[in-house]
């Protein structure tokens, strides 16, 4: 199993999981132009892509993908919540509609994480393939502790590090949407996202994406730093940690 980051932040969001058999994407929050340079760039053809996981209804999450549904015909995976969203957004039949936590895409099996956001239905993942696995989440203010066991020692992991504290607290946001992001239906900190993946993490744990940042209330040197810190701090260590950027993908991450 291969991953790529196509583009991670509040103005879209999109990421690529490839095996032997088969081409999925996390979320489609970016126009179909750009996807379509991006996965020409890493030999995909948009017409290999077999399924599309949607994590939540956010702009910065389904802004591309009416048009994207026009050419291509994936399968949506939603769950009941996310497809009567989707409903008011666009015409389309090819939907798997999961009920349980777990369901396969071919050769991956798919376990779903719920999130704390102020999104309804919103989900994480983790994906399997053979003997590998990933976990993807983003867009949450904390993670249940229910899903511990299940989110540990993972060969990957794409963990949101949306914001640093300070930053946002003295920086230009109004109150209320600095209250929304920190709140428990919000997004992670840097220390938050930190403090999960140093209890997370494992001795198969290869790379740790740091994911959704934002561009006024973060810098990539402070969500590092603060990882690194914790890791640190919790006799931690991880070979690959990689910054996810707006519109700017990742290389193939092969797991």
């Amino acid at each position: 199993m291969e991953t790529a980051v196509l583009s991670s932040g509040s103005k879209g969001n999109s990421v690529l999981i490839k095996t032997k058999n088969t081409k999925i994407l996390i979320d489609l929050g970016i126009t179909k132009s750009y996807a379509i340079e991006k996965l020409s760039e890493l030999n995909v053809d948009p017409n290999e892509i077999k399924a599309i996981l949607i994590t939540h209804t956010h702009t910065d999450h389904i802004q591309g993908l009416k048009t994207f549904l026009k050419t291509y015909k994936p399968i949506l995976y939603v769950n009941k919540t996310i497809k009567q969203i989707l409903d008011e957004y666009v015409v389309y039949d090819n939907y798997y509609i999961y009920e349980n936590d777990s369901f396969t895409i071919d050769d991956v099996d798919v376990t779903v994480i719920k999130t704390s956001h102020d999104a309804k239905g919103s989900v994480g993942f983790v994906l399997k393939n053979e003997n590998k696995s990933m976990v993807y989440i983003t867009d949450t203010g904390y993670v249940n502790e229910r899903y511990f066991d299940i989110l540990k020692n993972h060969n990957l992991y794409i963990m949101e590090s949306n914001h640093d504290p300070e930053m946002l607290i003295n920086g230009r946001y109004p109150y209320h949407l600095k209250r929304r992001i920190r709140s428990d239906k919000g997004h992670l900190s840097n220390e938050q996202s930190a403090e999960y993946l140093s209890m997370f993490i494992g001795d198969k744990t290869k790379t740790i994406v740091l994911a959704h940042l934002s561009d006024d209330n973060n810098t990539y040197e402070k969500a590092l730093d603060t990882l690194n810190a914790v890791l640190e701090n919790n006799n931690k260590k991880v070979k690959n940690i990689i910054i996810a950027k707006q519109k700017q993908r990742t290389d193939m991450i092969k797991l």
